[in-house]
């Protein structure tokens, strides 16, 4: 047993997404800065933000219909697919600038352009469809979206989901063809690859057991190697991104702030199709709608993914349950994750979320018939055969009690929680996560190093131009960052669409 003691500035646990980007940003505005890294696994990447584990949409409120909620009164509330979109603006400006300077090279390993749509059926969902695609055409953010409810167009759109469609169902779709399919494993990897060049000390097969504050006000971490030996490591500052392993270090540190917190884990399945014929007739992302009970990160969708260069296509996720925390968790996770001072939160969400458990379990119990068959909706011609099941990432949901919601409330979504004092903070939650990395990291800098965002600021105007100001205000900075991220991600360029005449843009509706 080793009781050796090493002090570092940065602590960041867990080699995903989050802690690679936190760890390039702090890098660019403190180059001396001294971070450490621990990874359980082998690698960089290979959890929440692996390729099979992450639906690497680029999420950008293009095509997810959840993030565009009907309200009462009919019209469609659009604030949340635009702060989800200026967010992916921010992580393709950063990408760019790592790109610009060869910090990271080779774009296309990692960012691919594909159109991103939304498809529904039955004339209520088409009413909505299309007051959606209004909503947000108008906005400058969005530029480019189409919309149609014309099958002749659709078919030239989507050629394998309306071939030898049967029914006579109203049918309708937007399309946008500035969208990306990102490998956020790939990205992972490129990044740590860079943080190493910059004398990072990453250590992988390295676990966090414990997380304690000393009398001198670091925290000091508990940490077995691959051998079993026990090291200790101190650190002023600590930031906890293990995905949906964070809660429980979370609750190891005993800060106020982690009290009366929960989660709820959720597994995915996806089916992937192995016949080169079928992968060849589709080119997009296309999304549903979620069915009635289901949650928002059960949104049907037929993906094109482009997986080690690779094309390939993707279909669900089909929720299932797992008590672990990680693909890689134990099955103790959700009971260990149970404390006194979250357990009637916890109790609360689950006498809340009845219909969710039981859609849960509805889930779990699909044959792979069945699954086919609720793929047919997509792909009316779907053939068992050329299709497989592959198990997805694990998510985390968290649970905590809120104004609105009260006790036990489930939230779907990103979350950091940091001590007060900005000494430690850690990243909760699932779905659009990745895609905003760079936008939940500005905010842990924001929250954790507020001393020195003055200073900071010139630095993160060069890696962001657009920090700190509303897109929404600057259409013309909006088309400025739209080209500029185009050309060094080497996205093929899209012809600007004016304002002012949209009419080409509704096809096939009578407008």
């Amino acid at each position: 047993m080793s009781n050796s003691q090493t002090s570092t500035d940065v602590i960041l646990i867990g080699a995903g997404i989050m802690s690679a980007t936190l760890g390039t940003l702090l890098k660019e505005l403190v180059p001396d800065l001294k971070i450490t890294v621990f990874e359980k696994l082998a690698n960089a990447g290979e959890e929440s933000s692996n390729v099979w584990n992450n639906a690497g949409t680029g999420h950008s409120a293009l095509c997810e219909l959840n993030y565009t909620v009907e309200k009462p009164d009919g019209s469609i509330d659009i604030n949340k697919a635009i702060k989800i979109n200026e967010q992916f603006q921010v992580s393709r400006q950063f990408w760019s600038y790592l790109v610009n300077r060869n910090l990271i090279r080779n774009p296309q390993d990692f960012i691919k352009p594909l159109p991103h749509m939304s498809l529904v059926q039955g004339e209520k969902n088409v009413t909505f469809l299309k007051k959606r695609f209004e909503a947000l055409s108008n906005n400058p953010l969005f530029q480019g979206m189409e919309f149609s409810d014309d099958p002749g167009k659709l078919m030239e759109w989507i050629p394998l989901i309306m071939k030898d469609r049967t029914s006579n169902e109203p049918i309708a779709a937007t399309k946008t063809d500035s969208g990306t399919d990102v490998n956020f494993g790939a990205l992972t990897c490129m990044l740590f690859d860079h943080l190493k060049n910059k004398n990072v000390d990453i250590n992988y097969k390295h676990k966090v057991d414990d997380i304690k504050r000393t009398s001198g006000g670091l925290w000091e971490l508990k940490v077995r190697n691959e051998s079993g030996q026990v090291e200790r490591h101190t650190a002023k500052f600590v930031f906890i991104g293990g995905g949906g392993g964070s809660l429980p270090l979370l609750q190891k540190t005993g800060i106020p702030e982690s009290k009366h917190i929960g989660g709820f884990p959720v597994s995915g399945l996806f089916l992937v199709c192995n016949n080169p014929e079928v992968i060849e007739q589709h080119h997009a992302k296309v999304y549903g709608k979620a069915k009635v009970g289901a949650p928002p990160m059960s949104v049907p969708h037929l993906d094109t993914r482009f997986i080690n260069n690779k094309k390939s296509l993707l279909f669900g996720p089909f929720a299932g349950f797992s008590p672990k925390f990680l693909k890689t968790g134990s099955n103790m996770d959700l009971i260990g994750s149970v404390k006194p001072n979250n357990v009637i939160t916890m109790l609360a969400a689950g006498a809340k979320n009845i219909p969710l458990t039981k859609y849960l379990i509805q889930q779990l119990m699909l044959s792979k018939e069945q699954r086919i068959e609720e793929l047919r909706e997509f792909i009316p011609t779907a053939k068992n055969e050329d299709w497989d099941i592959v198990v997805a990432g694990q998510r985390v949901q968290v649970i905590k009690d809120t104004e609105t919601g009260g006790k036990g409330t489930l939230q779907f979504g990103t979350e950091v929680v940091s001590a007060a004092d900005g000494s430690i903070a850690a990243l909760l939650g699932a779905s659009p996560g990745a895609s905003t990395a760079v936008s939940v990291m500005l905010n842990v800098i924001k929250k954790c190093f507020p001393e020195h965002l003055k200073a900071w600021e010139p630095k993160i105007k060069e890696m962001i131009p657009s920090y700190g100001v509303s897109l929404l205000e600057n259409p013309e900075l909006i088309q400025e960052i739209h080209t500029s991220t185009e050309r060094a991600l080497g996205l093929r360029e899209t012809l600007p669409v004016q304002m002012e005449d949209r009419s080409e843009l509704l096809v096939g509706t009578g407008v």
